[in-house]
């Protein structure tokens, strides 16, 4: 029988048939594997080898391509910390839902692909990062350093343990090590950016330039009056569409607890305060602090060889440091492998509770002072202690600290009354998340009602961020739900629920007929006005003056000599166009017009005077010309990103970020 079996599943025909059958599981494989994005990543950057440029990217010799991807959860972090810190930049004004737009996504995920094309353009261009390049860098951020400025290895632990994400010096060493790699070549482009003299002090000249202008206001144009046919209004509605819409508008129906309208509770009793003080004595006495010095023997715990090696020498050394007439700081200086303290003999200084590992902390303030103790074990090796001087520890009074208690305890009580009545507001309203009206009359609460309004219109309680935030976000406009507790200011919130939404709409030509009227008897006001300063210009190019036409005209002429480049002067729109216009030529002025608050005004630019480079500080000529060639180096680095990024096959997922 199963030699049977083995004949009949062998021959050219079960090959056929088994290649045709693992068809199917090909689509199954992971993308990745594929040439495409993996399930997980969010985007790919792949290039062809080293060795063979023009490699397509098609399956199977894709396998060869060099590649990076991108995770979710990369990409999850990074725009988390984008978003802290849009929301440490824009403060109130920061819009959750705003910031969650697909753009916001995209252009961190571009920034993040960028660097991948800069590392593996790197790898691709055989840049290696040495250990000791990792090594100094690390040892020069300033998160790591003891208050002397020297690399301090429990400072580094203990920041890296309280991270976000917390790491391992292994994981922050490799994170460094790629940091330098991808920076390597852009930074070195940027550093190569330079600007010759003579570019420096044009710029200089122009930054420097004055120009002698004269303004010309003509007469305020008449208001037109003329009549509007109704296929005009038509024809303009249609055409400015997006000029007529009725915004989003809401009402709101809320609830507000206020605990500075809350009767005071009673004053706290005798007995309640003494309890209080009891509880919390150790936060009246000042931190005891310990001066301590140690000697640190590294251990490598995943050798025991190496790790007894090292506990046998600090044991050695701790039998000295006891030894009477011993010099403890020369034993730290020519033995401790702690760089933050071996060069000041171990010295640790004034250290309080809470900020050593607990080994080490347990075995300092169990000591008396001049005492030597160890070795001492902890995760960054073996310790040997001594405790130099102690001070701290008293505490204050019950009767010194009363009237401090005493207020505290107020606030507190006040607190937990504000606390328990918007605890039982919240329970009410989740057991009906559609009204208010019965957990206020329940809690003898007003319900008040504010609206409708719009995000530019909305004043009250309306115009609190959050409160305007929470009243247009798609959860409370759609489900018609109370929204969580709001908070306005200490012991002060407010529930909210949308009673009416009206979501943002074109405006219906009978509503907006008014207004289509007005903006067409302004856009003919507008025309007759530049028609009437074109007229004026052409008589000017035509080769008349302003002085001559100031009284065929009406002209009211402002004389301006020596306007500013880089000051906004009359107005931002006129010193752009002045400046923006061409040079004069000799007794030939150089004429425009600028749109200024509706009106149109002429200008004549009769004198171009450049900036005196010899009037410029050496000191501030020099910083322009840093500045520029930092900018040149930038625009170095970005075009080198850009052009990677050509030459590189990136991919991207939208649908995981």
């Amino acid at each position: 029988m199963l030699q049977k079996l083995r004949d009949k599943t062998s021959g050219w025909i079960v090959t056929v048939i088994l290649g045709l059958l693992m068809i199917p599981f090909l689509f199954v494989i992971d993308s990745s594997y594929l040439g495409g994005v993996g399930s997980q990543n969010v985007a790919k950057v792949a290039a062809p080898p080293t060795w063979w440029k023009s490699a397509p990217s098609w399956w199977p010799v894709s396998f060869l391509w060099q590649h990076h991807e991108i995770s979710s959860n990369d990409f999850r972090v990074r725009f988390e910390q984008a978003r802290q810190q849009a929301r440490q930049e824009q403060g109130e004004d920061f819009d959750p839902r705003q910031f969650e737009s697909t753009e916001s996504k995209l252009a961190v995920l571009d920034q993040m692909i960028d660097e991948q094309v800069v590392r593996l353009a790197g790898e691709q261009s055989g840049i290696v990062i040495g250990d000791g390049a990792v090594r100094e860098y690390i040892a020069s951020i300033p998160a790591f350093l003891d208050a002397d400025g020297k690399f301090n290895q429990d400072n580094y632990r203990i920041a890296l343990a309280s991270g976000n994400p917390p790491r391992t010096p292994t994981q922050f060493e490799a994170l460094v090590r790629e940091s330098i790699q991808q920076s390597i070549i852009p930074s070195a482009l940027q550093r190569s950016g330079f600007t010759t003299q003579s570019e420096a002090e044009r710029l200089m000249k122009l930054l420097g330039e004055t120009r002698d202008v004269e303004l010309a206001a003509l007469p305020e144009t008449p208001a037109d009056t003329a009549e509007v046919t109704d296929a005009q209004i038509k024809q303009w509605y249609d055409s400015h569409a997006k000029d007529f819409r009725q915004p989003e508008t809401v009402s709101l129906e809320y609830v507000e607890i206020n605990g500075a309208n809350l009767p005071a509770p009673a004053a706290a009793d005798e007995a309640t305060l003494r309890k209080r003080y009891e509880d919390e004595k150790a936060r009246f006495a000042t931190p005891e602090q310990r001066l301590a010095s140690h000697i640190l023997i590294s251990a490598d715990g995943s050798d025991p060889a190496k790790l007894k090696a090292a506990e046998e020498k600090a044991t050695r050394l701790a039998a000295q440091a006891k030894a009477p007439g011993a010099d403890f700081a020369a034993l730290a200086k020519a033995n401790s492998e702690d760089p933050g303290s071996k060069d000041t003999g171990g010295d640790l200084g004034w250290v309080e509770r809470g900020a050593m590992v607990k080994p080490f902390e347990d075995a300092l303030f169990a000591m008396k002072a001049g005492e030597v103790t160890g070795p001492v074990k902890t995760d960054f090796g073996f310790h040997v202690l001594k405790l130099r001087e102690t001070k701290g520890g008293e505490g204050r009074s019950f009767d010194e600290v009363r009237d401090q208690l005493a207020a505290e305890q107020l606030k507190a009580d006040t607190d937990r009354v504000f606390t328990e009545l918007s605890g039982r507001l919240v329970d009410l309203v989740y057991k009906n998340p559609t009204s208010l009206e019965g957990p206020a009359k329940d809690m003898s609460l007003p319900v008040q009602t504010i609206g409708p309004f719009t995000h530019a219109t909305a004043s009250g309680i309306a115009a609190n961020p959050a409160v305007l935030r929470a009243a247009f976000s798609d959860i409370l406009t759609q489900d018609g739900t109370v929204s969580d507790p709001i908070e306005l200011g200490p012991n002060h919130n407010v529930m909210i629920r949308v009673t009416e939404h009206s979501p943002e709409q074109a405006l219906p030509l009978a509503k907006a007929r008014e207004q289509v009227i007005a903006a067409i008897h302004a856009d003919r006001t507008r025309q007759a006005s530049e028609k009437a300063v074109d007229a004026v210009l052409a008589k000017l190019k035509a080769g008349q003056t302003l002085q001559a036409l100031a009284t065929s005209d009406k002209l009211q002429i402002s004389p301006l000599p020596g306007l500013p480049r880089t000051q906004p002067v009359p107005t931002p729109e006129i010193n752009r166009a002045v400046f923006s216009a061409p040079l004069p030529a000799e007794g030939n002025p150089s004429y425009g017009k600028v749109a200024v608050q509706g009106r149109y005004v002429i200008y004549a630019v009769t004198k171009v005077t450049p900036g005196n480079v010899a009037e410029v500080d050496p000191a501030q000529q020099q910083q322009l010309k840093e500045q520029l060639s930092q900018i040149d180096g930038m625009a170095a680095a970005k075009a080198y990103v850009d052009a990677m990024r050509k030459h590189f096959k990136v991919q991207t997922e939208e649908a995981n970020l």
